[in-house]
Order: C-alpha cells, then sequence, then structure tokens
C-alpha cells in the first residue's frame, strides 16, 4: 500500500497493513486507521461567450487542456465552492451553478462533483494556470476519464430536444 503514510500521525510508530471496516488499510496499535478515503474536488464546465472554456494548469504538458477543478473547503457547499474557483482561476462570475453528476477518479483517489457554470466577466488566468481555449460546445471531444466523463454526460444532455 503506496499512499504517501508511513508512520502515525498520533503517535509516530510505523504504520502497518491490516483488516479495517472490511478492507486492508494501513492502522496503528495507538487505533489510529488512515481510511484513504476519496478526497471531494468540484469542477466546472465553464460556459463564457459562446464557448466552453478549457484551461492548462502551469504543471501540464504544453497540449493538455482541461476543466476548471478545485478542492471542496471546509464548511463549504460544492456550488460555493465551484463558484469560488471559477472566480479564483478564471476571474470569471458564475451567473449559476447546475449539476451534472458525480464521478469517482480511482487514479487520484478523488469523487469530482461536477457543475455547468455560465460566467460572465473578462478572463484572467488565476496563478495556476497559464493558457486557455474556448471551445465551441459542438467541437469538444470528451476523454474518456476524470472530468471527461462529466463533459460527456454534459453534452449528452445538451443535444436533447
Amino acid at each position: 500500500m503506496s499512499n504517501g503514510y508511513r508512520f502515525c500521525p498520533r503517535c509516530a510508530q510505523p504504520l502497518a497493513a491490516g483488516e479495517y471496516g472490511g478492507a486492508t488499510r494501513l492502522g496503528c496499535a495507538c487505533g489510529f486507521v488512515h481510511w484513504d478515503n476519496p478526497v471531494p474536488v468540484v469542477a466546472a464546465i465553464v460556459e463564457h461567450a459562446g464557448g466552453v472554456i478549457l484551461a492548462r494548469n502551469r504543471d501540464w504538458p504544453e497540449k493538455m487542456f482541461g476543466l476548471i477543478t478545485g478542492f471542496l473547503e471546509k464548511d463549504e457547499t460544492p456550488e460555493a465552492a465551484v463558484a469560488r474557483e471559477v472566480k479564483e482561476e478564471l476571474s470569471l462570475q458564475a451567473l449559476a451553478t447546475h449539476w451534472v453528476g458525480l464521478y469517482a477518479f480511482a487514479r487520484r483517489n478523488e469523487l469530482i462533483i461536477a457543475y455547468h457554470v455560465p460566467a460572465a466577466g473578462e478572463i484572467r488566468l488565476g496563478e495556476e494556470l497559464v493558457d486557455f481555449r474556448r471551445i465551441a460546445p459542438e467541437k469538444l471531444r470528451p476523454w474518456e476519464f476524470g472530468t471527461g466523463l462529466a463533459l460527456r454526460d454534459w453534452l449528452a444532455r445538451r443535444a436533447r430536444p
């Protein structure tokens, strides 16, 4: 089990694999269990000026673009979180937040909470982003993992009469 935890955060003893809650997890004799639950992440399908905004994070390869995403903060609703992320990363004002769906992203141990977010304003990239593309919805090609599944579902709903 490789998840970054090697020592107990309570007593600093080495963690060991054991049976906890019906699964093999890391735990300690002091009672600490590293449950390794998925982390909630919000994703925004940002619709702005007739297109959907795809952005490139500064740590991504040059041709890789994706939806606006971010972590849900303590005591924050998913709707507030997705609006905050759109403001922080694009400087846009969310006009609404429309539920798209929940998506397990096992590769990153995340639970993606996706919304369609019509937005207004002038795009100014936040510090995490280095580039963006505005793509007409009919030209979007969803990817087969993570936030691409939310984009696929949103596009399918749009196509229905």
